[in-house]
């Protein structure tokens, strides 16, 4: 991370939070409370004689304007097709970013729910529709602005940043190595599956979705980018194969309702998962100089942690060669 990025969040105190909303005529009742996020800064920010809200502050010099805004236009498409997202506030003028003392947020009304139970096959079901017409609206158009998820900038970026300068040198070879054999395998996946890339939430896991009063909420897009429509349903399975192949259908029959679903991609599950491990790890290393991350995280970046990565990559070496789940008609 390099210092601006480290001194903007520091400084950005409940006072000048309170004096970023109130800059757009909101008037706060001094309640501010810092919500569980790390690549941002997100608060739950009470309003006098109104419901509280949520205002996002961006990590400076990840996203740009243009690909914040891209965003923001998704949600709010996904919104007026009546798909349960939050959008972000738009003012008189229709803006929603916003600046102040050089911090960019966006403003969003407060949902409360829970997580849904993914060993409950209807809510699997219900998930699959959501995110069949997600997709139904993501492949309507391409952003511009906004990155693929490819091997490349999840996968050989991440090998590299973790190379320079952060693996113990004692495990750094045995690192190297497998990275290495993984990656030929991933790519290999790609090539072989030419998976269509189209808009989707990126990030699609249990704790982005609020369920309450037998409504379900698919939260923070931050993660938004073109990727494979599998990439928004591998990571609600879990457990052995049989039990992920069960969930599939769930999903992928609730899904189907919507938007078809292009078989051959089940073929990248282990090929995304793969990716997601090395960039999390590559994500961790790339912000430890915010000090949000060594409180969060204060297992990382030991030898141990180091250790148990590489036997996790090893294990994702063994699971790609196996044969991928199957259509479940």
């Amino acid at each position: 991370m390099n210092t601006s990025e480290q001194t903007d969040f520091a400084n950005l105190n409940p006072d000048r939070v309170i004096d970023a909303v109130e800059s757009l005529g909101y008037l706060s009742d001094l309640r501010v409370f810092a919500l569980n996020s790390y690549e941002n800064r997100v608060y739950q920010f009470g309003l006098e004689d109104k419901d509280p809200i949520v205002v996002k502050f961006y990590r400076p010099e990840r996203w740009s304007d243009d690909q914040i805004l891209e965003e923001h236009r998704f949600t709010q498409q996904l919104a007026d097709t009546d798909i349960a997202v939050i959008p972000a506030w738009r003012d008189p003028q229709g803006n929603t970013l916003f600046h102040f003392e050089g911090y960019r947020f966006a403003i969003y009304p407060r949902r409360g729910g829970h997580a849904p139970a993914l060993d409950d096959m209807d809510n699997l079901f219900q998930l699959g529709r959501l995110f069949g017409r997600l997709h139904l609206v993501g492949a309507s158009s391409a952003y511009q602005y906004r990155p693929k998820l490819d091997v490349m900038s999840f996968g050989d970026n991440s090998r590299r940043d973790i190379l320079i300068d952060v693996i113990p040198d004692s495990l750094r070879e045995s690192y190297a190595t497998i990275s290495e054999d993984l990656l030929l395998h991933v790519r290999r996946r790609f090539d072989e599956i030419s998976p269509t890339y189209i808009r989707t939430h990126g990030d699609g896991h249990v704790g982005n979705i609020l369920s309450r009063n037998d409504e379900t909420w698919l939260v923070d897009f931050d993660d938004s980018r073109m990727a494979p429509a599998v990439q928004d349903l591998w990571m609600f399975l879990s457990g052995e194969q049989d039990t992920q192949q069960r969930a599939m259908m769930e999903l992928i029959e609730g899904y189907q309702e919507f938007y078809d679903f292009n078989p051959s991609e089940l073929g990248l599950i282990e090929a995304l998962r793969s990716l997601r491990i090395m960039h999390h790890a590559a994500w961790l290393a790339n912000r430890w100089q915010d000090p949000a991350f060594p409180k969060a995280f204060p297992w990382f970046n030991t030898e141990r942690y180091w250790g148990e990565h590489i036997l996790q990559l090893r294990e994702q070496l063994a699971l790609i060669q196996e044969p991928p789940l199957r259509m479940p008609y």
